[in-house]
């Protein structure tokens, strides 16, 4: 990476150019040919929601793309699109924010025939998805989640581990932190629904999550 790429990068960083996108009710799988609709919302530097964009989901899959523009949905900063996959097996799914570079892509995600159902990912390996889809792998670096951290405003979690108990309060209610992360970010509640709450401790306390695959 050159010098001048280094310095665009670290004053799109300074100046807000970054987002964080969060995913509402990350599916476990998708039913080919049955329309399913992702809303996600988008949030400059991981707290301020985003109006005004003009977001777009691709997903790829067995050498096909498919490609919905986002429209707005109801709430400040939140955005939905709907995609109809055409054909059974393992599909990337990307979400553009429209706002700067700020992008996620999702792990991979089952489709299945109609009357099929994929095998329940172990707790662990749903955590490990959420942590991509609720945009935690942008401020927080995992050593589990390629390209994590970023942006590196939050700790560290590789290999870290906490009070269960403590751990699913604090997802469920973030203010409770009696400290702030050295950059001085607070990390923003995402409403995180208690099925959710579980799969991430399981996941950052170090239970096994099964590798797309296995």
């Amino acid at each position: 990476m050159s010098q001048v790429t280094v310095l665009l990068t670290l004053l799109a960083v300074h100046f807000g150019g970054w987002a964080v996108i969060t995913l509402e009710d990350l599916p476990d799988q998708v039913v080919v040919g049955q329309p399913v609709t992702l809303t996600f919302a988008v949030r400059q530097h991981g707290r301020t929601l985003l109006n005004g964009l003009s977001p777009r989901v691709e997903a790829k899959g067995g050498g096909q793309t498919v490609r919905a523009a986002a429209a707005p949905a109801t709430g400040t900063g939140r955005y939905a699109a709907s995609l109809t996959l055409p054909n059974a097996g393992t599909w990337t799914i990307t979400v553009y924010s429209g706002f700067g570079n700020g992008n996620v892509t999702l792990m991979p995600l089952p489709a299945v025939n109609p009357g099929r159902a994929a095998s329940e990912p172990a707790l662990a390996t749903r955590g490990q998805r959420l942590f991509v889809a609720k945009g935690c792998l942008t401020c927080h670096v995992h050593e589990a989640v390629q390209g994590s951290g970023t942006v590196k405003v939050g700790p560290d979690l590789s290999g870290r581990r906490y009070a269960s108990e403590y751990l699913q309060r604090f997802l469920a209610d973030p203010s409770i932190a009696t400290t702030r992360a050295v950059s001085g970010e607070e990390m923003p509640n995402l409403n995180l629904a208690p099925r959710e709450i579980a799969a991430l401790a399981a996941f950052i306390n170090g239970e096994r999550a099964q590798q797309a695959g296995e």
